[in-house]
């Protein structure tokens, strides 16, 4: 899925490839189309999933598709309440890179800091105001803020908010604000005091749940590496020289891949085995013990011959290549970062491979982390590889002049 497919107008679709982002992520995905159609939202969402564009660009969308030129100056109509200063600022930034190609404008105000250049800013008028609860309250009871005109209010990490106590405040806002609002809720935790309040605030609101799914090993940190095919075996290299830290099992599909890698492995002085279906299970049971008792770093494998392996000290898992099955990903990392110990997992994803991926962190409700500071990055644009079959250069059923000479006709 791309951008354009959130149906994103022009000016969006501009900044967002400026900021170098080139698809959305899941809390991405599944947000904007409801946020767009004016529904109130409930998220469930960790930090770090993306979820600030999952708001601000459908709203900046909406007031962009509804301005109207002020007589006198701009009127606020999207509200962002945040509980630290930190987190208010870095969604007012977000909000000016996104809206670099529109002229909306966008203010943040916050507590411990100079009162008046935010007045001053606030007198000029503008379209998006970020704010911490108590100086929210504290300038609209100065008459300095008016909340009559809010189109979309936004509760961000409203767990947060209620750990910090401003619950009330939270009520109180909803409450200046118009009656005829979309209200929007997110948070890493829906507790029973966010149920409470999201029945209070929000009007038979769509759920979006983005917590990763209980399968997905907790200790287990992941990271993908988008690679060409080609140069697969050469990263391969490179992340086991420079990265992987400890013993690593190695995935890959086919047996004949496992052999390759296990091969190139051994040129390049790496102390390594292999298990899978064609060894004999006393070589298997070898091959395992080694790595097990620490005398082989590496060990590659087939997914069939891993079933039913079990190493508690496992540091890393590398996928060589990306299972079709998400279920065969969850089962394959499961296998570090047991008994409370933290492991590392690895994935190589090739231009015929993203739909794995996309299958995956859908299945899993987790975005895999992207490193791209490698030296073999996948061109963003790059089509799979497909091999045609040759075929014979003659056509079907036409013979040359020559061997038609040659036949002796019957007549």
């Amino acid at each position: 899925m791309s951008f354009k497919d959130l149906h994103l107008i022009k000016p969006l679709l501009k900044a967002v490839e400026a900021s170098g982002y080139a698809e959305p992520t899941l809390v991405q995905q599944r947000s904007i189309p409801l946020v767009l159609e004016g529904k109130d939202v409930i998220v469930s969402a960790q930090t770090g999933t993306g979820k600030t564009a999952a708001f601000a660009l459908p709203i900046l969308q909406k007031l962009y598709d509804k301005q109207d030129a002020p007589k006198k100056g701009k009127k606020i109509r999207a509200l962002i309440v945040s509980p630290t200063r930190e987190l208010a600022v870095q969604i007012q930034q977000n909000f000016k890179t996104y809206a670099e190609f529109t002229n909306l404008t966008s203010l943040v105000v916050f507590g411990g800091t100079s009162i008046e250049p935010q007045i001053d800013v606030l007198k000029k008028g503008v379209d998006i105001l970020v704010a911490t609860p108590g100086r929210l309250l504290d300038l609209h009871k100065q008459d300095y803020i008016n909340l009559d005109y809010i189109e979309t209010l936004v509760l961000d990490e409203a767990d947060l908010m209620l750990d910090m106590g401003f619950i009330d405040d939270i009520k109180k806002i909803e409450r200046l604000c118009p009656k005829e609002k979309q209200s929007l809720l997110f948070s890493a935790t829906i507790p029973f005091k966010i149920e409470d309040l999201a029945n209070t605030i929000l009007k038979d609101p769509e759920r979006i749940d983005v917590t990763p799914t209980k399968s997905v090993a907790k200790d287990v940190s992941q990271m993908l590496y988008y690679v060409p095919k080609q140069s697969k075996i050469e990263l391969c290299l490179h992340l086991l020289r420079n990265t992987i830290e400890g013993n690593v099992l190695i995935f890959r599909r086919t047996k004949y891949g496992v052999d390759k890698l296990e091969e190139t492995l051994l040129k390049n002085g790496f102390s390594v085995n292999s298990i899978h279906g064609d060894k004999p299970q006393s070589e298997r049971q070898t091959a395992l013990n080694k790595f097990k008792n620490g005398y082989v770093k590496v060990l590659i494998a087939t997914d069939v011959a891993a079933r039913g392996i079990d190493i508690n000290e496992l540091d890393n898992v590398l996928n060589f290549d990306m299972p079709n099955v998400p279920e065969t990903y969850v089962h394959r990392i499961g296998r570090t970062g047991r008994a409370g110990k933290t492991g590392k997992a690895y994935a190589m994803c090739s231009a015929d491979e993203k739909n794995y991926v996309k299958t995956i962190q859908n299945a899993i409700n987790v975005q895999i982390p992207v490193e791209t500071e490698h030296p073999y990055p996948l061109d963003p644009k790059a089509k799979p590889i497909v091999h045609k079959k040759q075929g014979s250069k003659y056509k079907k059923g036409r013979k040359s002049e020559a061997s038609k000479k040659k036949k002796k006709r019957w007549y």
